[in-house]
């Protein structure tokens, strides 16, 4: 344990920090050590679990025996799921797509192969899956592999046609080779193709079934080494599937044809159909049908047998979406599905195939799905899916993590969530259920919060590094469903033409359940929690207007200029008076030149809103167009449920709105909130238009007359005045002049929004500017940069609510917020609240500017406060209570902040304060430095945060250049540094997060999260939270083949492939073929291999068992049959012995 005087503030710090520090006053804190006891052992950077659905998936396959589904990706991924909650992913180093996949059935051993022409082998024995071996081929490409049940010998088809066969123990490649040109016949002048399939004989182990792609089916022997027969069709083959018995054999081709073909009748096939084509009532061919991209033939012992397959659609169908068809007997059901198909797999109850298939189910992966079918319900409905595939339903515009979250939250999240299941899925269990779940005992209430472009907002229970959905709230509903075609309205909805409702940045208060969301359209909602269904008649809505500073045009006429005069707000609101002259409602209204004004870029709904038990919508807060320009996008936001209020801010300024009384406090400029003495306050460059209305109840105000008073620079005055100035007229012909200039950005911010996938749009990443950046990280975003525009553009970029000391002269702390810019300010408002109860609700809150706190380079991007001994003061709020109970049992109980002791000239605080470039600790109230750290000087930090870790606290880092920092607090010592994910996609630097306890997560593809902690002691207890894959389970018995079979030899017939393949019979393959490449686990793959080779054994000492009790009963029988022959003879002497000696005629 580590301790700092704060008296030296930087003694033991190291080189790296040197730089740039501040020390105290001398004379102050002389006995005020803070202990530190994070140090960097704590500290280690791993990746935890994969959540999501597999992005591009490419292929699929399933351990009938193990019951476990594997998906290769196209980025050269593979994901395995097991029961609910286990799931694994596996990463190829090339990245190459995966074109298959094999399971070793109850083996525990998983073979890719891979578009590199690279096989792979994955010991799945162990938690996280490693490959044992690699074969890559160096002269052929792998198009097709085939692995028999229970099988060592893997045959891999290549494009040229030829198929090698390579033994999976070993993973080398037998001398044993199939060449296209002896399977064809040799009267063929053409090559047949690659292979497009491989298989084995139910029946008969010593015959496959080698499919080409120009329609070619060759039987071959493997034992005689030639083709029994040759099966010619015109059209291209895409699949092949045997019927159980062996004796027929179904295929795909290209024209959407099935034809099925007799094993010993290979001139023409014995049946084919066109499943979905019309058919002609003079015999002619039906018309052609797109390709069956796959077939799959499964028999039932008891009744029709199951054909299914993917494509074969008629090209004049209406139906434009990817179907799966299902043929039993005479019905024929075509399942429409939401995305194209990449493959499917038929689920039987036995893994033999020469035994009845008894199909109960088909998994059917789409390209951003996955689909269960059950096969054994009237009407094939679909299994409800139990994995978290859910997340890309709507692309995730932002993500939110909170870790060691309220117990009692994740119950009710999930009990109003409940509500939301849909009906109509398959009453039997999830059939994908192999594996076991962890045994970790770390683990606490984790939940996620992702908003999506559709306006819909999921909450997750992330506890345990398992993930499910708890919760989902559709923001969309408060407002009215866009007209198409209304040419009146483009205007008002130009900026958001995509996704009007998409969900920019969320502030979520787990202890009260206040949620507060912003839209690209520039709207905030504010929601409360409650368990009872209320049906809302008007919905509350607060239109704001703000306009930020036209500093890019010379002033036409300086003298008309006249700076703000002190004012004290004095909020509207539906209990208060109107000001004198106030019509009763504020209408929109359009300017001189015909641009739209005052208003808002969406309707909020007119009629009665239900709203079911969950989240309900408090107020709508709309900011509205200015002068024919869309307003600016909403950077920052932030809500406190203690003080009753929300606070967002843009590159036009900051509102303040208190939601109890429904009224705006505060609509300021960033540059109205400096000070007049401030040294960091920036000259304007041109007058300002003269503010119009700010901000008003849309059923109480008219926004041609309201006069919204704004808070001074100075707290110190008390003086009002309106806002409305006699010089609007004088001021028309200047507005006109900037209004090309305005539209030119206005522009830029439209294509922001409906580009809202690929921009950052986290409250504390949002700055005005970033876009540029998007395709140079590297280059520095220090506030040092003097372009004019970003000058004059200067964005709220982070906000926080504290009970702190916003002024030097302080002696007890008192509410305040405390705002970041994009420039590297941070700026103090006091806030003076009414008391509680009654008053709050009729008094209005008083907001006045404090100025400048400090200056730091690069944007702000988080800020925290610490008590005296180094502890986190988490920010105040109000308890949560049922906002629909009756009115007696509704009381408003703050949680007091704890004041903390303070002493005459010592500080009682520390504010921690982080840019893009450095981070800083400044006591409070004094306001002194005492600790910075410049982070980086070549790259700029994307997200921080001050967490919270078991043994202390830190401030966490994620850099652009993808390194990951911790540092300790107060002392800014690093204490982690890892190059872990350089940046190459803006998705993670928009959904980058940290949480407590040392976690963190962002979004690796559109489709998946990806979580990681950087704390030792979850990395540590990693291996007993992940879920195992590999359960020991005995292999179902072969079926019976019956005494007649068994006589008459009609069973199935067992091949030695050992004999053929072997090198002794077959010599061995050209070293120049492919290359062996033993895998790169280590200890863990050695391990799993021995645990591999132990089940072998112990399987071969059962066989030993089995053959050593038949050769027993076999003795027996044969000592039975000796002593029977021994009697015999005996009794054959006896009797020669009485009549030897006779004469015949005495017999």
């Amino acid at each position: 344990m580590k301790k700092f005087n704060i008296r030296k503030v930087l003694d033991g710090l190291t080189a790296s920090s040197s730089s740039g520090t501040a020390s105290p006053q001398p004379g102050t804190y002389q006995n005020d050590v803070i202990q530190e006891t994070l140090q960097s052992e704590h500290f280690q950077l791993c990746k935890t679990v994969r959540h999501g659905f597999p992005y591009q998936p490419s292929s699929m396959a399933f351990d009938p025996v193990q019951k476990i589904l594997a998906i290769g990706t196209q980025s050269g991924a593979v994901r395995l799921f097991g029961r609910a909650g286990v799931e694994c992913y596996c990463q190829h180093d090339s990245g190459a797509a995966v074109i298959q996949l094999q399971f070793l059935v109850n083996e525990g051993a998983l073979v890719s192969a891979l578009a590199d022409d690279s096989v792979h082998l994955w010991n799945l024995r162990q938690k996280q899956p490693a490959i044992l071996h690699t074969l890559k081929f160096n002269r052929e490409r792998i198009t097709f592999c085939h692995l028999p049940f229970q099988s060592k010998w893997l045959y891999i088809g290549t494009e040229k046609g030829n198929i090698h066969i390579v033994n999976v123990e070993s993973f080398t490649l037998s001398g044993y080779v199939i060449m296209w040109n002896k399977a064809i016949e040799l009267s063929s002048k053409s090559h047949p193709g690659p292979v497009v399939h491989i298989s084995d004989n139910p029946m008969d182990e010593g015959k496959i079934l080698i499919g080409f792609e120009c329609g070619t089916v060759v039987l071959w022997d493997l034992k005689c080494k030639k083709a029994d027969y040759r099966y010619n069709h015109d059209e291209a083959i895409h699949s092949v599937a045997w019927h159980h018995e062996g004796k027929q054999f179904t295929c795909s081709h290209s024209d959407g044809t099935l034809t099925t073909w007799n094993v010993r009748v290979p001139a023409k096939p014995t049946i084919t159909i066109t499943p979905h084509g019309k058919q002609p009532k003079d015999g002619k061919k039906p018309e052609p049908c797109k390709p069956i991209l796959k077939v799959e033939y499964k028999t039932t012992r008891a009744g029709d047998a199951f054909v299914v397959m993917s494509g074969g659609l008629s090209y004049d169908t209406g139906c434009r979406r990817s179907c799966l068809t299902v043929m039993h007997g005479k019905s024929t059901a075509v399942l429409e599905m939401d995305y194209p198909i990449v493959d499917f797999l038929t689920l039987c109850e036995t893994p033999y195939p020469n035994d009845f298939q008894e199909p109960y189910a088909v998994v059917v992966l789409l390209e951003k799905d996955l689909v269960v079918i059950d096969l054994e319900q009237i009407g094939y409905p679909i299994f409800e899916n139990p994995y978290p595939l859910s997340i890309h339903e709507s692309p995730v515009t932002c993500v939110e993590y909170f870790a060691d979250c309220p117990p009692e939250l994740i119950p009710a999240l999930y009990s109003v969530g409940s509500r939301q299941k849909r009906q109509g899925y398959s009453k039997k269990e999830w059939p994908i259920s192999g594996g076991n779940w962890g045994q970790g005992t770390l683990s606490y209430p984790e939940i996620i919060v992702t908003g999506h472009a559709d306006g819909s907002i999921k909450f997750w229970d992330a506890s345990a590094i398992m993930l499910q959905v708890l919760y989902k709230l559709k923001t969309a509903k408060v407002f009215e469903k866009a007209l198409k075609g209304g040419k009146e309205e483009k205007p008002s909805t130009e900026i958001v033409d995509e996704d009007p409702f998409a969900i920019q940045t969320v502030s979520w208060c787990p202890e009260s359940r206040m949620l507060c969301v912003a839209g690209v359209s520039a709207h905030v909602i504010i929601y409360r929690f409650s368990k009872q269904e209320i049906t809302t008649e008007v919905v509350q809505l607060l239109e704001v207007r703000m306009q930020g500073e036209l500093n890019d045009v010379d002033s036409p006429d300086p003298a008309g200029d006249h700076p703000p005069t002190p004012s004290t707000p004095v909020p509207p609101s539906s209990s208060s008076p109107t000001q004198e002259g106030e019509p009763p409602e504020a209408q929109p209204f359009t300017s001189d030149d015909g641009s739209r004004d005052n208003v808002p870029c969406l309707k909020v709904r007119s009629a009665p809103l239900k709203q079911s038990p969950g989240y309900q919508v408090e107020l709508v807060i709309q900011l509205v167009w200015v002068s024919g320009e869309p307003p600016q996008q909403i950077t920052s936001l932030a809500v406190s449920s203690s003080d009753g209020l929300v606070v967002f801010g843009n590159s036009s300024g900051l509102a303040v709105v208190d939601y109890l009384q429904k009224s705006l406090l505060l609509n300021m400029s960033t540059s109205e909130l400096y000070s007049p003495s401030d040294p960091y306050q920036r000259q304007p460059r041109s007058p300002r238009k003269t503010r119009q209305p700010s901000g008003a109840l849309s059923d109480h105000s008219d926004g041609n007359n309201v006069s919204e008073e704004k808070s001074n620079k100075s707290p110190t005055s008390g003086s009002t005045t309106p806002t409305n100035s006699d010089d609007e007229h004088k001021q028309k012909r200047f507005i006109e002049m900037v209004k090309s200039k305005s539209r030119r950005f206005s522009k830029t911010v439209s294509n922001d929004f409906a580009k809202m996938s690929k921009k950052i749009s986290s409250p504390t990443e949002q700055k005005t500017g970033l876009d540029a950046k998007d395709s140079s990280f590297s280059r520095s975003r220090s506030s040092s940069v003097t372009s004019i525009e970003r000058e004059s553009r200067e964005a709220i970029s982070s906000f926080h609510f504290s009970e702190s000391f916003p002024r030097k002269t302080d002696s007890s702390p008192s509410p305040s917020l405390w705002l970041g810019t994009t420039q590297g300010t941070v700026l103090v408002l006091s806030l003076s609240l009414p008391p509680t109860g009654d008053q709050r609700l009729q008094q209005p809150v008083g907001v006045s500017s404090c100025g400048t706190l400090i200056r730091l380079k690069g944007g702000i991007l988080t800020m925290a406060f610490l008590d005296s001994l180094g502890a986190v003061l988490p920010p105040s709020y109000e308890p949560w209570s049922e906002p629909n109970a009756p009115d007696e049992e509704k009381t408003r109980r703050r949680r007091p902040a704890s004041p903390p002791p303070t002493q005459e000239g010592q500080d009682s605080q520390y504010a921690v304060v982080c840019s893009e470039k450095q981070a800083k600790v400044v006591g409070l109230p004094s306001q002194s430095c005492f600790f910075k750290h410049n982070i980086t000087e070549s790259s700029f930090v994307l997200r921080a945060d001050v967490v919270q870790m078991a043994a202390g606290l830190c401030l966490a880092c994620f850099c652009a250049n993808g390194h990951i920092m911790t540092l300790s607090l107060p002392s800014l010592r690093p204490l982690l540094d890892v190059n872990y994910l350089p940046l190459t996609d803006m998705r993670i630097a928009r959904t980058f997060c940290f949480s407590n306890l040392g976690q963190a997560l962002y979004l690796t593809s559109p489709t998946e999260i990806q979580r990681i902690t950087y704390s030792q002691e979850t990395c540590d207890n990693l291996q007993e939270m992940m879920g195992e894959l590999f359960t020991p389970l005995e292999t179902p018995e072969a079926p019976n083949r019956g005494f007649f079979k068994g006589l008459f030899g009609g069973g199935a017939q067992s091949l030695d492939r050992e004999d053929l393949f072997g090198e002794t019979a077959a010599g061995k393959a050209s070293r120049s073929l492919a290359q062996h490449i033993p895998g790169p686990q280590g200890m863990e793959g050695m391990k799993g291999a021995a645990s591999g080779v132990v089940g072998d054994l112990a399987r071969a000492r059962i066989a030993l068992d089995e053959r050593g009790q038949k050769l027993g009963e076999l003795e027996d029988r044969t000592a039975a049959m000796m002593a029977s022959a021994d009697s015999f003879s005996k009794h054959a002497h006896d009797m020669m012995l009485k009549y030897k000696d006779k004469k015949w005629y005495q017999l």
